[in-house]
């Protein structure tokens, strides 16, 4: 990556406000862990929604569980709304491949069967592995095949950063 990432909550502004007006009134959020969550929490404040906000935890249905087993903080996903007949919209930091949006799928199809569901994503960077989209995107990100974006939240504050994958 030649440039440094764009600013993350600059990125969250951005977002809010394509999303803003743009949803069923009844539209819920549900965050995806670890990075998900931690947008879809200031989503739901920035739009106000009535819903009370869902989690997702997605290992078990992640086409690689198998080689890299359970998240050293198990988490539980939790969706505290009939999801029957609602629009969701999943919310995610990074979107890269779409694996980790296909398991996210598959875990909300555990709780019900929504109207309706749409995608947000603070960063898009691309190279896609699945046929996946996001509706609603903060930006679009050129990250080296050798890096990886990673977005840490440091007191509140969300922070963009393209490191190095591990070998």
């Amino acid at each position: 990556m030649s440039a440094s990432p764009p600013d993350a909550e600059a990125l969250l502004a951005a977002l809010a406000a394509q999303m803003r007006g743009r949803l069923a009134p009844d539209a819920a959020l549900v965050g995806i862990y670890t990075g998900g969550v931690w947008v879809a929490e200031r989503l739901h404040r920035a739009l106000g929604l009535a819903p009370a906000l869902g989690t997702l935890a997605v290992t078990l249905h992640r086409d690689d569980f198998g080689r890299i087993g359970l998240h050293r903080e198990a988490r539980r996903s939790l969706i505290p709304f009939p999801v029957d007949g609602r629009e969701v919209v999943l919310v995610d930091d990074v979107l890269f491949t779409g694996r980790t949006i296909r398991a996210a799928l598959n875990e909300l199809f555990d709780f019900g069967r929504p109207r309706a569901v749409r995608l947000a994503v603070l960063a898009d960077r691309g190279g896609r592995e699945l046929p996946v989209a996001a509706d609603f995107v903060g930006a679009r990100v050129d990250v080296a095949p050798d890096e990886e974006l990673v977005l840490s939240n440091d007191d509140g504050a969300l922070r963009l950063a393209a490191r190095k994958r591990p070998a």
